[in-house]
């Protein structure tokens, strides 16, 4: 059973963590332009901030959040980032404003779900464990964006061990949105973690395996580095084809980073 109560703890500090980088930022500077193609850091603040709201919705009122995913369906492929544009012209104290109010207003929604309860959302159901990962997730790859953009190199905590195992539990979802199928048998993951301590899944014995730092592993599956620029050895053909496509978010496959692109 996940602990629900360390889980929001990991997702809070994960945003003050963000939080602390946008606070002093000038409004020239919410403008600049991040590594995501035709974002600003306006945009990856007014996207984190809308998908919290929605995730509260999703958490206090099914109707609406039914209602929402029948407004978006015509739009499937869009309505994600014409979210984050309408949001991102607002006023930056604005931008970050809503978002911080947006995630206080999700902790407290989550707390409240009954124990068991799925959450409705644009896939399959979720546990509440799941969402506040989900979360976490995505606010540690679009705050990775933010430091990119202003070249801050930030230290790797223990909170990747989330952003990791939603890589791995995503294996076979990776493949089927670049329209392959997925290996039959599972894959061994062992990553050093930023501790010194080492995280493993998948057997012990399985024949291909990835290796390497866990940091080097969660820039991968959010796709903020190539392949090519870190220090991960996959053991097998299928474990090395993997690297080139996984993708913890969900989605269309994405495009990742250039090879070099954020070579020193």
């Amino acid at each position: 059973m996940a602990d629900i109560n360390a889980l929001l703890a990991d997702y809070a500090a994960e945003c003050a963590d963000l939080d602390r980088i946008l606070a002093p930022l000038t409004a020239s500077q919410w403008g600049a332009a991040t590594p995501a193609p035709g974002w600003t850091i306006a945009h990856q603040i007014a996207h984190l901030a809308w998908t919290d709201e929605v995730a509260t919705c999703a958490a206090t009122d099914a109707d609406a959040f039914a209602a929402l995913v029948t407004a978006a369906a015509p739009r499937a492929l869009s309505f994600v980032d014409e979210a984050a544009e309408q949001i991102a012209v607002d006023p930056p104290a604005d931008i970050l404003a809503r978002w911080r109010a947006g995630r206080t207003a999700l902790d407290a929604a989550l707390r409240a779900v009954p124990e068991g309860h799925k959450l409705p959302w644009f896939g399959p159901p979720m546990s509440v464990a799941s969402m506040i990962s989900a979360r976490m997730m995505e606010t540690w790859a679009h705050g990775q964006d933010v430091a990119d953009t202003f070249g801050i190199v930030r230290t790797p905590t223990a909170r990747l061990r989330t952003v990791a195992h939603i890589g791995v539990r995503t294996r076979n979802f990776a493949y089927s949105v670049q329209g392959k199928s997925a290996p039959a048998t599972e894959f061994r993951i062992e990553l050093d973690a930023p501790d010194g301590e080492v995280w493993t899944w998948g057997p012990a014995d399985a024949p291909q395996s990835v290796h390497g730092p866990a940091l080097d592993f969660c820039l991968l599956v959010t796709q903020r580095r190539h392949p090519d620029d870190l220090a991960l050895r996959a053991i097998g053909a299928d474990a090395a084809e993997w690297l080139t496509l996984a993708q913890a978010f969900a989605g269309p496959a994405g495009t990742g980073r250039a090879a070099g692109q954020f070579a020193e």
